[in-house]
């Protein structure tokens, strides 16, 4: 791992090297990674005002004519951070002082809106749930001192800055750093329980504190209302226990600016001119302000109507520019499940050979060579619905007809699969003999996401105790930025079960798993009855965890007998149907993966293709979104 990120590192400063000689396309490309970042700093110090924009286009464009005088490429991350901080700092004096002139109404307006679009947009394009929808809104209630500390340690939270380059950009030493974050975080926690306490609408008492309140989030306001809650018995049981803020933010991805602005940003640098920025941009008149803010009084003080629109413009033409794909939209759902079949072995495993109607499930092989990353940013199509691949005669092809969003083969690696539809590939390590540096390496490259142990409580997979996966876990977390926990074959609502200890001990011992991965196999083929009991098992794990879900092996088998048993592949084709417009309903389901792409074999199964034929499973997996 530790290669790996040197050879990351060494890749970043060859193109920064580039880029400072005066290479056009280094430039483009050094932008393009560069965006992101800049984007979502900006954005949160300026709580989404209208000129995040401009205040980005200019922050790149002195990124891109500072490059010679940058003294180390090494030291690229952090200047950059530290020109963004500069500038947004820059715009709100600017502002400061517009506001101390009293300019005309219409001039005041183009101040920070409180209740502003980039909030919203968060919600909205990463679809937050729960608690961390209360704490993206409860950061509108901060002081503005804290507006840019909050960009950067939010980023922090996420993996997409160190504290190092956080106290670069603060110019202050690490330990102020530590202390000022120390400080936010409190606020935060306040703030947090005030949007609880407003959401819930319980207290008279705060009805009438809030009576002549414009419901415009304010620190000032943020006192007022803290002072109440804490000596409020109602408020006090409405806002329940509270996840820490840091464990809520870890593994969300950064929003996607608007495709124009890279655009913009790419004619400025090779123009010399700042260039209009086309396409839906989030605006403010006197009229919205007034619509939102009475909106927001009404709803407690929750994302308003004209904010949410505002952002749902914006998201229409959002594209992932980012040189990673952002994860799609959260998964959920069902009922417990009996034990699931067994999973492909890991690829030092002997492949078995399959007997006749069963699932030929044997690893991938992993003799060929680790793919070369592209030097362009790479996007993976938008969606949910993914696909388990094992070998079979034909598998890339199938690949490619099926066509999914995305796939995984029970590996750090997919030999023989060209991907040619453009489906994105996910690793895995399977499971304690797949903790070498190799697979670690081979899975870093093909990141950011990474799956867990495969099915460690059955005794013919992965078969770790959750100490033993516990023990490897820092290893797993080095290596990807997103990383979905073991997936477990049943039970994982099941207080005390595997699961629940290993997230116990995930806790215990500050640990990071971003996502929950699942299994779940039903041996009920009534499809409304089958996808409800789906329902409700993925229902009980999130509520158990409040963690997004991927559900990454599912199908109708019944293994209540111990011979597994399926149903007809008209009823497989039924639920599969029913399932995936189930699925896509969830917002806390981020992925799913039916089980699985294909098979050399006859007979009954599972699988979309089967003996080199697409199955009814395979059509309705399709023709579903």
């Amino acid at each position: 791992m530790a290669r790996q990120h040197e050879r990351n590192q060494a890749q970043d400063e060859a193109l920064i090297e580039e880029a400072r000689a005066g290479n056009r396309q280094a430039v483009e490309l050094l932008l393009a990674k560069s965006l992101p970042l800049v984007y979502n700093i900006a954005g949160r110090a300026l709580d989404g005002h209208q000129d995040v924009d401009d205040v980005v286009q200019d922050c790149l464009l002195r990124i891109v004519r500072g490059l010679p005088a940058l003294h180390s490429p090494h030291a690229y991350r952090s200047w950059m951070v530290a020109i963004v901080v500069r500038q947004v700092r820059d715009w709100m004096r600017a502002q400061q002082q517009i506001r101390t002139r009293q300019v005309d109404i219409d001039h005041a307006e183009t101040l920070t809106d409180p209740a502003s679009d980039f909030t919203a947009l968060t919600i909205l394009q990463l679809g937050l749930d729960d608690q961390r929808r209360e704490l993206a809104e409860a950061t509108r209630w901060l002081d503005p001192d804290d507006r840019d500390l909050l960009a950067l340690w939010w980023l922090e939270e996420t993996g997409d800055l160190t504290r190092a380059d956080l106290a670069a950009a603060l110019e202050v030493s690490s330990r102020h750093a530590a202390v000022r974050v120390q400080r936010m975080k409190a606020q935060i926690t306040t703030a947090r329980q005030v949007v609880r306490a407003l959401s819930a609408s319980c207290c008279p008492e705060l009805a009438d504190l809030t009576a002549p309140w414009d419901a415009t989030p304010s620190p000032l306001w943020r006192k007022r209302l803290a002072r109440h809650i804490r000596d409020c018995d109602r408020c006090a049981v409405a806002e329940g226990p509270l996840v820490p803020a840091e464990h809520l933010l870890a593994g969300l991805p950064l929003l996607a600016p608007p495709p124009g602005l890279h655009r913009a940003v790419v004619h400025a640098s090779t123009h010399g001119t700042p260039h209009t920025v086309t396409g839906p941009r989030p605006g403010r008149s006197r009229g919205d302000r007034r619509t939102r803010r009475r909106a927001a009084r009404h709803r407690g003080a929750t994302v308003s109507v004209g904010a949410a629109a505002a952002a749902a413009a914006l998201l229409a033409v959002v594209l992932v520019a980012d040189h990673r794909a952002a994860p799609a939209t959260p998964v959920a759902a069902a009922t417990t499940p009996g034990p699931a079949p067994s999973s492909p072995a890991p690829p030092s495993a002997a492949a078995p050979t399959p007997s006749s109607g069963a699932h030929p499930r044997s690893a991938l092989p992993a003799t060929t060579p680790t793919p070369t990353p592209s030097t362009a940013p790479s996007i993976t199509p938008d969606g949910k619905k993914g696909v388990a691949v094992w070998t079979f005669s034909g598998a890339d092809q199938a690949l490619t007809q099926a066509h999914p969003a995305w796939y995984y083969t029970w590996s750090a690696q997919n030999p023989g699969l060209s991907g040619r539809g453009g489906p994105g590939f996910v690793p895995m390590i399977w499971g304690a003999d797949s903790v070498t540096p190799q697979a670690l390496a081979q899975a870093g490259q093909a990141g950011p996401y990474l799956l867990g142990f495969n099915e460690p409580d059955m005794a013919s997979q992965a078969n770790m105790t959750p100490d033993q996966a516990l023990a490897l876990w820092p290893k797993l977390m080095d290596t990807a930025a997103i990383l979905g926990s073991p997936a477990v074959a049943y039970g994982g609502d099941t207080p005390g079960g595997w699961l629940d200890r290993f997230m116990t001990g995930v806790q215990q011992h500050g640990y990071r798993v971003d996502f929950i991965a699942l299994h779940w196999y039903g041996g009920d083929f009534t499809t409304p009855d089958a996808v409800a009991q789906l329902r409700a098992y993925l229902e009980a794990v999130h509520a158990r965890y409040h963690k997004p879900i991927w559900l990454t092996e599912f199908a109708l088998t019944d293994f209540s007998q111990g011979t597994p048993r399926y149903p007809t592949d008209v009823q497989q084709a039924a639920f599969l149907s029913a399932a995936v417009s189930m699925l896509d309903t969830l917002p806390y389901v981020q992925r799913f993966a039916w089980f699985g792409l294909g098979t050399d074999q006859s007979g009954p199964g599972t699988t979309l293709f089967r003996a080199g034929a697409l199955t009814p499973e395979g059509q309705a997996f399709l023709s579903t979104p």
